[in-house]
C-alpha cells in the first residue's frame, strides 16, 4: 500500500479505544481530478479520472489520504447518512488549458456512474455555468463526516455537521 492510502477496512471501521465506546467522525473533503470534462443537461462527466480520490480533514484531527476512486463511488450509498441521502455540494475548478479557462461552478452531486476512467454525475448547478467541454479539472466535494469518511477515536473534540 502506498503512503497515505487508507486501507478499505478503515473506511467503515470505527476506530475507538476499547475502554471508550464513543466515536467521533472526521469531517473530510474529497478531491477528484480528471484530464478532461464534458457536460450535458443535468450532468457532468469527468474523463480520464485519476485512480485515487484524495481526502483531507482539518481540526481536531488533521488527516490526509486517498481511496481508490471506484471505492468512493461504491460507498456513495453506504449507510443511513450517505451521499445518496444527503447529496454533497461540490466546486468544479478548471485548470489551465489551451484557450480560455472556464470559471468555477458550484453544483450538487447525485448518482455517480463510473465506467472505466469516466465518471458521470447528475448535477444541479447552484452557481456559475458549465462549459460543454474543457480540459483538466478538479472536483472539490464538500465535507462529509459520515460513512465514507474515516473515523477518529473519542479523544477528538466532538464536531457536528454544518446545517444546510
Amino acid at each position: 500500500m502506498t503512503a497515505g492510502a487508507v486501507p478499505p477496512e478503515r473506511l467503515h471501521a470505527k476506530v475507538t479505544k476499547t475502554s471508550d465506546p464513543q466515536v467521533e467522525r472526521i469531517d473530510a473533503l474529497f478531491v477528484q481530478s480528471a484530464t478532461a470534462f464534458s457536460s450535458g443537461p443535468g450532468s457532468i462527466t469527468l474523463l480520464g479520472l485519476a485512480d485515487s480520490t484524495v481526502y483531507f480533514a482539518d481540526r481536531p484531527r488533521r488527516e490526509i489520504g486517498h481511496i481508490p476512486s471506484h471505492r468512493f463511488v461504491e460507498l456513495w450509498e453506504a449507510g443511513a447518512h450517505s451521499f445518496s441521502v444527503d447529496p454533497p455540494n461540490a466546486v468544479l475548478s478548471f485548470l489551465e488549458a489551451p484557450g480560455p479557462v472556464p470559471e468555477d461552478a458550484v453544483v450538487v452531486l447525485r448518482g455517480p456512474v463510473l465506467d472505466g476512467d469516466t465518471l458521470t454525475y447528475s448535477v444541479e448547478v447552484l452557481e456559475g455555468s458549465l462549459p460543454a467541454r474543457s480540459g483538466p479539472c478538479s472536483l472539490f466535494i464538500d465535507v462529509f463526516g459520515r460513512a465514507l469518511a474515516p473515523v477518529a477515536g473519542s479523544d477528538a473534540q466532538r464536531r457536528k455537521p454544518a446545517a444546510g
